[in-house]
């Protein structure tokens, strides 16, 4: 596992964590029912941020399921699971792509041309894009959870891999409740986010494991034997 994999996987967390700078960047969104999205709006100040994080995670996620793909061991789970980190990858991008018009929860003519259907073909895709990072996020964890425990790898995704599939699947329904009642969206959205942040991090920190684990047996010690299994 070459060590530029480890960093890559740490940097897409760190840069998919852009909304935690709104507060001093975007103080006037409202942070309990606007989406998280709307930061990253075309007439919104410091977009470009937002969107840019966005980007930089897909196009890493993507070089990061590549490489893992090419240098570890392929088995049917672990395939699965770095394919479907490429298509989170592929669908961050378009997120970046793919902005809002405008943020509807902080502009009345925005929520009204939203429900008119008198937005660009840019904002109505990009309902479809930030559902799909929220399908595959889920479906990567998963999968390399299910991996890491069938196959002795990874003991960090195999702990904690499906519980944070699980809690992401939780809160991702949670939303369809909290769009029905019209309230809650944007604390619901931003655990989300920060889920599929901490999966990234345990992905990094499950690749420096297993580079640390193979230096080690390359040296001449006794590998650690993993011991969880599906």
């Amino acid at each position: 596992m070459p060590a530029f994999a480890v960093v890559l996987a740490t940097v897409a967390a760190i840069s998919y964590s852009t909304f935690l700078v709104e507060h001093f960047l975007s103080p006037d969104l409202d942070v309990i029912n606007g989406y998280v999205s709307e930061l990253s709006a075309v007439d919104q100040p410091f977009h470009q941020v937002y969107s840019a994080g966005d980007f930089v995670t897909g196009v890493i996620s993507i070089v990061v399921a590549l490489t893992c793909l090419l240098t570890l061991r392929r088995r049917p789970w672990s395939t699965l699971g770095w394919s479907f980190l490429a298509m989170f990858g592929v669908c961050a991008i378009g997120d970046a792509v793919f902005p809002l018009d405008c943020a509807p929860s902080l502009e009345t003519w925005c929520s009204l041309r939203e429900r008119t259907e008198k937005v660009s073909f840019s904002h109505q895709f990009h309902a479809f894009t930030s559902s799909m990072v929220i399908v595959f996020g889920v479906a990567a964890l998963l999968t390399l959870s299910i991996a890491a425990r069938r196959y002795g790898w990874w003991p960090a995704l195999a702990r904690w891999g499906w519980l944070l599939a699980v809690s992401e699947t939780v809160f991702a329904l949670s939303t369809v409740l909290a769009m029905l009642l019209g309230r809650w969206l944007g604390i619901i959205q931003r655990v989300q986010i920060s889920i599929l942040v901490l999966g990234l991090f345990t992905i990094a920190w499950a690749l420096y494991e297993d580079r640390r684990r193979l230096r080690r047996s390359a040296s001449g010690d006794r590998p650690e034997r993993e011991t969880t299994r599906l």
